[in-house]
């Protein structure tokens, strides 16, 4: 059913007071919330259900239930329930309503998540009727799934014959969630935080993997399933979560009337206990997939903490945590690098309170075998070193100052603000604390200032109980080359020993259930029954902040008047002259670098601490982009930019100067933040081998995509590896001087290009702090270079593969199409949207097994892409992709469209907050793409055709322009042979 549109509702205007009742609903807390200009409602409805309510003038809506959830095994039944329960409702018995609902929504955040101890299912939105409509689908999907039996075997595990119907082929395991665990097991980040919470919290839920370990996910029952539901899938056991600007008494009567209505009360003890503290130290040791034997390894020392939920102990651990670790200068983190015996710090390093009791822990990875006691020895003695030595003033105020900066920012940038109050408030209080603390510490800011002032060796004092915890674990972990090959044997030899009994009736079963599970995939549902919006609900004009600008010397600056709660933002976009072939690879590695080096006669200690001290970060990025009428108009950019509190905004300005103009650059510390580089891409690739892949694809057909493939795609990473390790079949680490030598002389051919490029400067500030003076910076550009175009082939022909890692695939297919202006650039946005929410989803991931599949159009860049991820296919795969078009002829309808184009509207109103709505906005414009441009884009999207999205189809992607690309951990060769591919195959 189509809704009409609701306009924004005013503030409730309410008085709220502890005792307040509201239905069944009991006010108990009303706290006020200054640093964010809003106030806390804590509420319990009288089935023990916990409420938390934001009031705040935002008019993205968010929010999110969850249930603290406790596995006792390591099947995976929190994360597939997860799955699970969005599979279909009583009230919305459509298949798959979370994924159905995504293009029938404007929403700006929908996902669901299962941590160690809670589940939670979470959405944001600025559309009032969009936020009742998802509300009610998320009501029912959590305390009303069908969890029907097929959803179980699609998304949990399955047994299936490599031809369905055939119980004389190869029987295999497959499921959504299986697939996806194998993936992240593959990773060794993933493999480390899994063995952290088994080594540090032996007897508790924590010892278990609750994503669900391969190997024990097949152990999991339908009826299993169905039982966890019940106990933790209940008011009594839930933690509701409203925010933002919306009548709280509307909502909730929507979750009394769908909800706790239906429910009587419920006991459920999902309490998790402290840990025993251990006697003595222990040593784990952990193997993950990985074929690096020179540098994989990692050692980590990690301790057990007091409980999380201590608002006084989490925020000292906190700042301790910063202070120590917080940047490269940090007392742990230099020493730490500076020994050379790893390259970087090991993952999980740092404080966490993701567990009821915290942990603290730090090492090293970049490891060869053997340095287990040499790490541990460094680590152990360099604590002891600081708390002897004692910890400067000034390091300590540093970090509060970045706690004052956290206090203040209010931002959607990378997450919706509303859900980061979410979840800063759920950690104390799932785990029994004051939920306040998450989001405010004021006492606890005075009481540990307090102490500081009284001249208590408070941080100190803090090393050394921990050195004195027995509660210790060394976790070594070690890349075991034949692992992934092991692996599969195990998944084959795990498949016989479940099936070694199995009879004729047992195989006949596996077909019917196999075909009936495909017979269900392919029947089509009424999605009517889930509400909707109409494209009415689109706003057709985009977001026009006011700002000024000013020519200032060389310089466009523009200054940009925004409510930034007391914060100034900084950015100098710089567009660099023509750039030599020799230096394209370079560039990246300079943006990375110069933020972590030295400048204007500070080294990168005191650089670092400098930052530190007077903002709240800085970076600096390379950056390609287009003419919205020509692909062929390509420009380069290196953008440095920084925040910080207004009082410190000219000292902002001095650090983004010395940045541009003075850079100095050793040859050790160049060394070490190389080797931390290569250490972190390499670690990405099992992760992220889906946009690996897709830039390698987009690469052979577009001159933008070339650069991006060189500056963070696979081609980085080898440029990368040959300066730190050494052309291929070079052995030891002779050269390496002279590599980087030559490119510190790069580095300074590329400071000199900067500072003749044209900068384009944003500052965003409140009224009162927007005339900033920014001269320092303006006056650095001189000279008349004009903008360079970098001329480039595509990187190479023909079907690429990367091999790495991995158990499962990550396919990719493009295409190259036209610019913005084009007219049919907005109909291949919304074909883009029809395929994933209509035909990928269902193909690659219900059908295929894969985790997710997708279909992209990169509006800027002209290029149309199809994806898979952790996907166990590769042939089968890339044939749907080659089958889009068929799809096409199939019956759709106006609901298709209108979908797809609702999907695809989003895309052109991002969520945006004070410190980036007049930073998109001045830096489109400056690139030709205005507010007329854009509405222009839009008009022309919301007028696309069935047939619109068929012509494009066939003018664009067809077989004879299509690009291939994919990350897998085998040639795939042999597999696609029948299709007419070739990959040429590398190692990653």
């Amino acid at each position: 059913m189509t809704m009409q549109t609701t306009k924004a509702a005013a503030p409730h205007t309410q008085t709220f007071s502890v005792g307040t009742q509201l239905g069944r609903y009991t006010v108990e807390r009303v706290e006020t919330l200054p640093e964010m200009q809003g106030t806390l409602l804590l509420l319990r409805h009288e089935l023990g259900a916990r409420h938390a309510h934001v009031i705040r003038e935002d008019d993205n809506l968010a929010f999110g239930v969850t249930f603290p959830t406790v596995p006792k095994d390591s099947t995976g039944v929190a994360h597939i329930l997860e799955h699970v329960a969005l599979m279909g409702s009583q009230k919305y018995p459509v298949p798959d309503p979370f994924f159905a609902m995504a293009p029938r929504s404007l929403n700006t955040f929908m996902n669901a998540m299962t941590a160690n101890d809670w589940t939670t299912y979470p959405f944001s939105t600025r559309n009032v009727q969009d936020y009742f409509n998802l509300l009610s689908v998320y009501l029912d999907a959590t305390f009303f799934p069908l969890l029907r039996y097929e959803s179980f075997r699609q998304d949990g595990h399955r047994f299936e014959f490599e031809k369905l119907d055939d119980p004389s082929s190869t029987l295999k395991l497959q499921g959504v969630v299986y697939n996806e665990m194998k993936g992240a097991m593959a990773s060794a980040g993933s493999v480390m935080w899994r063995s952290l919470g088994k080594a540090l919290y032996p007897d508790l839920t924590y010892a278990v993997n609750s994503g669900g370990e391969p190997s024990e996910i097949p152990n999991l029952t339908y009826e299993g399933l169905r039982a966890f539901h019940a106990a933790h899938y209940h008011p009594s056991n839930a933690f509701f979560f409203t925010y933002g600007n919306q009548d709280l008494g509307r909502v909730l009567e929507e979750i009394e009337s769908h909800v706790m209505s239906r429910f009587a009360p419920q006991s459920l003890d999902v309490s998790v206990p402290d840990q025993a503290d251990f006697a003595e130290p222990r040593r784990v040791d952990v193997t993950y997939p990985g074929s690096d034997t020179e540098r994989g390894g990692q050692v980590l020392l990690a301790w057990k903490l007091g409980r999380s939920s201590n608002p006084d102990l989490n925020l000292r651990w906190s700042v301790l945590s910063d202070v120590l670790l917080g940047n490269p200068a940090a007392p742990l983190t230099r020493p730490l690098i500076e020994s050379g015996i790893g390259s970087a710090l090991a993952d999980l390093t740092g404080y966490r309170d993701s567990f009821r009791e915290g942990a603290f822990a730090v090492g090293l990875k970049g490891l060869s075998a053997g340095k287990a006691a040499e790490v541990e020895k460094l680590v152990l003695d360099t604590l002891a070193g600081i708390a002897r030595e004692g910890i400067p003033a000034d390091l300590i105020a540093s970090s509060l100052h970045q706690f004052e900066i956290g206090q203040k920012e209010v931002s959607n940038s990378g997450y919706p603000y509303g859900l980061q109050v979410m979840f800063r408030l759920m950690g104390p209080w799932l785990y029994g604390g004051d939920p306040v603390t998450g989001l405010r510490l004021d006492a606890e800011l005075e009481s540990l200032r307090a102490d500081l002032d009284s001249g208590r060796r408070v941080f100190e004092g803090m090393i050394e109980e921990l050195l004195a915890l027995p509660h210790r674990v060394t976790m070594v972990v070690t890349p075991d080359p034949l692992l992934a090959s092991q692996a599969e044997q195990a998944e084959r030899e795990l498949v016989e020993r479940l099936s070694k009994d199995f009879t004729d009736e047992d195989r006949a079963r596996i077909v019917r259930e196999s075909l009936q599970l495909q017979s269900l995939q392919a029947q089509e549902s009424d999605p009517n029954v889930l509400p909707t919006l109409a494209l009415s609900d689109v706003t057709p004009g985009v977001q026009r902040p006011e700002y000024s600008t000013a020519q200032e010397g060389r310089a466009l600056v523009g200054r940009v008047p925004q409510p930034t709660g007391g914060l100034t933002y900084l950015d100098v976009q710089i567009r660099l002259p023509e750039v030599p072939a020799d230096l394209l690879d370079v560039l990246p590695l300079y943006t990375y670098a110069v933020t972590r080096s030295g400048a204007a006669g500070q080294d990168y200690a005191e650089l670092s601490r400098r930052i530190e001290a007077v903002t709240g970060g800085v970076g600096a990025s390379a950056g390609v982009g287009t003419a919205p009428d020509d692909l062929s108009a390509v420009r380069l950019a290196v953008t440095f930019s920084g925040k910080a509190l207004a009082r410190n905004g000219g000292a902002l300005v001095s650090v983004l100067h010395d940045l541009i103009a003075a850079p100095e650059f050793t040859r050790e510390r160049t060394r070490q933040l190389l080797e931390q580089r290569l250490s972190g891409m390499k670690a990405s690739v099992v992760g992220s081998g889906s946009a690996y892949a897709d830039r390698l694809a987009s690469a052979q057909v577009s001159a933008a995509a070339v650069l991006e493939e060189r500056f963070g795609g696979l081609t980085s990473l080898a440029t990368l590896k040959a300066i730190v390790e050494g052309p291929e079949g070079e052995q030891g680490p002779e050269g390496l001087d002279a590599r980087i030598d030559a490119l510190l002389g790069q580095f300074a051919q590329l400071r000199d290009l900067i500072t003749r490029g044209l900068p384009l400067v944003c500052l965003t500030a409140t009224p009162d702090d927007i005339g900033l003076d920014v001269q320092p910076i303006t006056s650095l550009f001189v000279g008349d270079a004009p903008t360079g175009r970098p001329v480039l082939a595509p990187l190479v022909t023909g079907p690429q593969a990367r091999t790495t890692d991995s158990p499962v695939a990550f396919n990719a297919i493009a295409y190259p199409t036209v610019p913005y202006t084009h007219a049919d650039s907005p109909a291949l946005l919304v074909l883009s949207r029809l395929l994933r929410s209509e035909y990928m989803l269902k193909e690659i991931r219900e059908k295929g097994g894969a985790y997710g599949g997708g279909a992209g159009f990169d509006t800027r860049a002209g290029v149309f892409s199809m994806t898979s991820y952790r996907d166990p296919h590769i042939a089968r795969t890339y044939q749907v992709f080659r089958d889009a078009r068929a799809f096409l002829d199939t019956p759709l309808g106006e609901r298709e469209l209108t979908e797809a184009i609702l999907t695809a509207s989003k895309i052109l109103d991002p969520l945006t907050s004070p410190d980036t709505v007049g930073r998109l906005r001045f830096y489109g414009d400056q690139a030709g793409f205005t507010p007329e441009v854009q509405e222009a884009f839009k008009a022309r999207l919301l007028a696309v055709t069935l047939d619109d999205l068929r012509r494009v189809m066939d003018t664009y992607l067809t077989p004879e322009r299509a690009a291939y690309a994919l990350v897998a951990g085998r040639d795939p060769n042999v597999e696609v042979e029948a299709m007419g591919l070739k990959f040429e195959v590398q190692g990653v």
